[in-house]
């Protein structure tokens, strides 16, 4: 889908290999005089056959082969530093394309994708203002638009085939509009974005294997009119843009299935076990504590919150009237662990729930793990989940007072409790943080 680096990148070979035939004619030049002359002067039977010509003198020749090879030598530098300079526009040009390509890949965020993507093609064009429309229901929807009417165009919507952009997403194919006031497809009310009068417009159509999902729009290049490589890089940028929009719909749509995933469980669990109600959630804010203070980073944060969440999901396999019997209760960790494990975007979390009861001197369960072998976010949520089975009045446990409870923790550390986060845990923890 690369189309307009492919168009480029067919120019510069063409151009450099124009430049190359002409400097293998300036050398061939170069040789054929030298060969001559060499020829004219050194033997003797080429000599006679030559003295019809005029006598020349010998110094007189020199000089003139002199300047002659002076000049194709020149002229081969000269094309030799065009050939360079060519080849090192491409290659800034593609190390560009590849950045941005990288960038765009790299985000996950549909709105600042779509921030970046326009960004990048006012940037490379040097436009004064744009837009990109996603098709939605068979319309145009302004998804993001920069210029003076971004705030009135943004979110409307418009059929296809009206306006340039219209046409573009209808027929698929780019549209170069060097004088907006001789195209009949212009629509004031739509494609005028920037307030003042639009005078030449660039659209590209954003296009997937699937189908056109929507189109990039850019108005009044600062300086002429839009050129055939605007066109090819924007086309490049906007099948790169397809890519990554259609990579961002998907993970902004796992994320939504996630939560409500993650919800539905949660209820399941709180409904399985009224004694528990709400008691994940606590675990999960006074895990943060400890993250947060161990500077742990994001994508680790976010993965223990959905851990502690769910550390107990295992319960929902055990009836209800055997949660607390501690033959069947010792093996919630497991089956958590088994149901959580084959759901892709639970994955990284299911060892952090298989070991939260292991304890740091390796008497725990299900499988005897000690001290730092024990994953450290199971070594959180354990810290966290007995702490908030002492001091919530919701407990199953007779509750205890704050103080009472942080005493409890000390007198485990090292031998239940890793002693370093149980440390953590104290000094940052206090009665107004308690849920």
């Amino acid at each position: 889908m690369e189309r307009g680096l492919t168009e480029e990148k067919k120019t510069i070979i063409t151009e450099i290999k124009q430049k190359f035939r002409l400097l293998n004619a300036i050398a061939a030049f170069i040789i054929i005089t030298l060969f001559a002359v060499i020829l004219r002067y050194l033997y003797e039977p080429v000599t006679q056959a030559m003295d019809f010509l005029p006598e020349i003198s010998v110094s007189l020749i020199i000089i003139i082969v002199f300047c002659l090879t002076a000049v194709c030598f020149f002229m081969w530098r000269v094309v030799t530093r065009q050939i360079i300079s060519s080849i090192e526009k491409y290659r800034t040009r593609l190390d560009r394309v590849l950045n941005i390509t990288r960038d765009l890949r790299e985000e996950i965020y549909g709105d600042i994708l779509l921030d970046k993507i326009l960004d990048y093609s006012l940037s490379i064009t040097r436009s004064d203002a744009g837009s990109i429309l996603l098709i939605e229901n068979n319309d145009l929807v302004f998804r993001m638009v920069k210029g003076e009417k971004e705030i009135e165009l943004l979110g409307t919507t418009i059929p296809k085939g009206k306006s340039i952009a219209g046409w573009v997403a209808e027929e698929g194919k780019n549209l170069r509009v060097a004088d907006t006031g001789s195209d009949d497809r212009f629509s004031p009310e739509v494609d005028a974005i920037k307030g003042s009068q639009t005078k030449s417009v660039l659209c590209v159509p954003l296009v997937m294997k699937t189908g056109i999902i929507g189109v990039v729009e850019l108005l009044n290049k600062n300086e002429g009119f839009y050129s055939e490589k605007d066109e090819e890089m924007i086309t490049y940028i906007a099948d790169q843009a397809a890519i990554s929009i259609a990579r961002a719909r998907f993970y902004e749509d796992q994320k939504n299935y996630e939560i409500h995933l993650t919800d539905m469980l949660l209820e399941a669990i709180d409904f399985q076990i009224p004694e528990k109600m709400g008691h994940s959630k606590r675990v999960s804010s006074y895990s943060m504590i400890m993250a947060k203070v161990m500077n742990m980073p994001e994508q680790k944060q976010k993965l223990l919150y959905f851990a502690c969440l769910l550390h107990d999901v295992g319960f929902l396999k055990i009836k209800a009237d055997d949660n607390f019997k501690k033959e069947e209760f010792v093996k919630h960790p497991a089956m958590g662990y088994e149901m959580i494990r084959p759901i892709s975007f639970y994955a990284d979390i299911a060892p952090y729930i298989l070991y939260h009861h292991e304890r740091y001197d390796g008497f725990g369960y299900p499988t005897g793990l000690k001290g730092e072998s024990i994953p450290l976010e199971s070594r959180i949520i354990a810290i966290a989940e007995a702490f908030d089975a002492m001091v919530s009045d919701n407990s199953y446990k007779i509750p205890v007072d704050f103080e009472a409870a942080l005493e409890e923790l000390k007198n485990n550390a090292g031998t239940q409790f890793d002693p370093r986060l149980v440390e953590i845990f104290i000094n940052n923890i206090s009665p107004e943080r308690l849920l």
